[in-house]
């Protein structure tokens, strides 16, 4: 990505605010998915990498600054699944009926990464509603790795699947016009 305009900036902003309203709104419901990466899906769509990656970093420290101390540790998530949204959207495989094996080839380095964080970092235990589901499996005796992983790779998979559904919805009813003037980061002059 070449250097980024006013308007790209803006969509990645937006980008963050829709991942920060989303982790805040899986968090107060203690739902067992995250919702904190359909802004990273969406930057990831139209910018590329670097813009799902910058979506996620940004919602990542705002969200752990303000709301949950916890997102500051899984920033590294963000960035794996800014980088592999972005490059899968420039494939078939996040597209149409194609989004169930996109969302487990997204998922899948995330959920290593977030269920080591998970197990290693904070025990099993975070403010996520599946922390319930993990202390359940341990406590029927799966070591705690295990029990992160197996939690993990259902709800990143869930939460990958809801995130990549909502932006190809979003995606279809953009007119081809806003895409290219946010890919390009041109406003033809109107604000």
């Amino acid at each position: 990505m070449k250097k980024l305009t006013v308007v790209q900036v803006c969509f990645i902003a937006l980008s963050a605010v829709i991942n920060i309203i989303g982790g805040n709104l899986a968090l107060v419901l203690r739902l067992p998915i995250y919702l904190d990466s359909i802004g990273t899906f969406l930057a990831s769509a139209l910018l590329g990498p670097v813009g799902g990656v910058l979506a996620g970093v940004v919602s990542g420290v705002i969200s752990g600054i303000t709301t949950d101390i916890y997102s500051l540790y899984f920033i590294p998530v963000q960035v794996v699944t800014g980088v592999a949204a972005g490059i899968l959207f420039r494939t078939t495989l996040l597209k149409k009926w194609n989004i169930f094996l996109g969302a487990f080839c997204v998922s899948i380095a995330g959920t290593i990464i977030s269920a080591c964080i998970t197990a290693y970092v904070f025990g099993g235990v975070t403010s996520s509603g599946s922390s319930i589901l993990v202390t359940l499996l341990h406590k029927l005796g799966l070591n705690m790795v295990a029990s992160a992983f197996v939690v993990q790779i259902v709800t990143d998979y869930a939460d990958r699947l809801i995130s990549i559904a909502i932006v190809v919805a979003v995606l279809a009813v953009l007119s081809n016009s806003m895409k290219q003037q946010i890919r390009e980061g041109k406003t033809n002059g109107q604000v």
